[in-house]
């Protein structure tokens, strides 16, 4: 019995000292100098127990960044399925007659944002798209189409980019918005020729894919051979005219960034225009958007095209952090859960599921799904309450829990606590933008118990290396 006692005074010790450490060294972070103009939001509760080992600012509404990534993903996994694919069918109207269609062909989208991309292993690449949309015209007995190739994007209503998107980032690949056709990822790849000197204009060369009617005008200029890519593209959905400004490094040959399509439906169109001519199928050459047609006219469904499954895309969308995959996540979960097929559908549809799971959402302000809007607001015990949530329903972590980087060896956070006891041991989403650090995610400690934890740096002092070591090492402290 004296034993027993001992035992159970040594364990309650041990926990204490745990929980008073994690707790010491979250005060001592939040008290910086680094924080003193700033909010430190941290939240670490024991999965099974709810036990709170640590919180700082706990229910103040923070700026999330990409964090606000794992809600949405999870959000989706559960509320459209791991197995959940994205269509996009070949449509169309009039008739088909002697091998002439006497109407339109459209590409109807339904929010895949995998369609044609460059990008992700398990989708169909562009050419391979292409092939495979020939070959079910062709099957249909189609020879010559006197009519329109049209981009339908019409499926997702409203807003495409987020609502409180910055102006300067519109133009750049990450701030490309979901339309209901995506293309492509709705990025392109702009190639500039670099100067010899220091001071020079580099050269546009060429945009891959091409998109017609794009012009740009350049304001870019050489810098150092080792600055890096410091070169930003302004301009928003729909405008053909780009602004790049900014710098990249001087040298030879060619240099490469990233913009947003301004026009995914119509690129997708114009693309299968390009391939059917090339095929030998005649058009009337002829690629519009879905805002240029009558929405109204009868289709038929010619072929229909499905993405990767939603565990797949989750996957890539938290350990590459793609804006793209979670505007669509959430569009469609607006649109299955509440016939709202908008962000703000999959914003309510998304507060509702959680509220009715218990959590308290006063505090919650979504803006997007990406976290790219510095207009979101969650606290961290909202945060690291949803990952508790995920994390009792078995069935739905199984699959989530596969989708986050592991600390030290994936994703966003691969160079993270390597050598540590947090290695292999944390996984998490994480995020940053403008005077923002986030993490959130699930530790394993020491001796085995599963942490859900969320942790949130705003306006901190100082660069962003230096506040992501120093939560870091706080993180570091919940596997101890």
């Amino acid at each position: 019995m004296r034993f027993l006692f001992s035992a159970i005074i040594l364990f309650c010790v041990t926990t204490a000292f745990t929980q008073n450490a994690i707790q010491s060294k979250t005060n001592q972070l939040a008290q910086s100098e680094m924080m003193k103009h700033g909010q430190l939001g941290v939240y670490v509760v024991e999965v099974n127990s709810g036990r709170v080992l640590a919180k700082s600012e706990a229910n103040k509404s923070l700026i999330p960044a990409s964090t606000l990534k794992a809600v949405v993903t999870a959000s989706a996994l559960k509320m459209l399925g791991a197995s959940y694919r994205f269509k996009t069918e070949l449509q169309y109207d009039g008739i088909i007659s002697n091998g002439i269609l006497k109407g339109n062909l459209y590409i109807k989208g339904y929010g895949d944002p995998t369609l044609a991309s460059d990008q992700m292993d398990e989708a169909d690449e562009l050419e391979v798209l292409q092939q495979t949309w020939v070959a079910a015209i062709k099957k249909a007995g189609i020879r010559q189409i006197n009519g329109a190739i049209v981009g339908d994007g019409s499926y997702f209503k409203g807003n495409i980019a987020g609502k409180s998107w910055q102006w300067n980032d519109l133009g750049n690949y990450y701030a490309s918005g979901a339309w209901g056709l995506n293309f492509h990822e709705n990025l392109y790849h702009l190639y500039l020729q670099k100067t010899a000197s220091v001071g020079g204009t580099p050269k546009v060369v060429r945009t891959q894919p091409r998109i017609p009617n794009l012009q740009f005008v350049n304001e870019l200029k050489s810098a150092g051979r080792n600055t890096g890519d410091n070169a930003y593209i302004y301009g928003g959905p729909y405008a053909d005219t780009r602004v790049v400004r900014g710098t990249i490094p001087s040298g030879s040959g060619t240099f490469k960034i990233k913009g947003s399509i301004p026009d995914p439906p119509f690129l997708a169109a114009h693309s299968l225009l390009t391939a059917l001519e090339n095929a030998g199928i005649q058009t009337q050459k002829r690629a519009l958007t879905h805002i240029e047609v009558p929405q109204k006219s009868r289709r038929q469904i010619l072929h229909t095209h499905y993405s990767p499954t939603l565990s797949e895309i989750t996957k890539r969308a938290n350990h590459k952090s793609v804006n793209l995959y979670c505007e669509a996540m959430i569009r469609a979960i607006g649109a299955k859960n509440n016939a709202k097929n908008s962000l703000e559908g999959g914003i309510e549809a998304i507060e509702d599921y959680w509220e009715a799971q218990g959590l308290n959402i006063s505090g919650l302000f979504l803006s997007d799904g990406s976290g790219l809007s510095p207009r979101n607001g969650i606290t961290p015990s909202q945060l690291a309450g949803i990952m508790r949530l995920v994390a009792r329903d078995r069935a739905l972590f199984n699959t989530f829990y596969t989708t986050l980087p592991i600390g030290g060896q994936s994703g966003t956070i691969k160079y993270l606590f390597k050598g540590t006891a947090a290695a292999g041991n944390v996984r998490a989403k994480s995020g940053s933008i403008g005077r923002v650090r986030s993490y959130t995610g699930y530790a394993k400690t020491s001796s085995g118990k599963l942490l859900a934890f969320a942790v949130i740096a705003n306006n901190y002092k100082g660069s962003s290396r230096t506040i992501r070591r120093e939560l870091e090492k706080l993180i570091i402290s919940f596997c101890l």
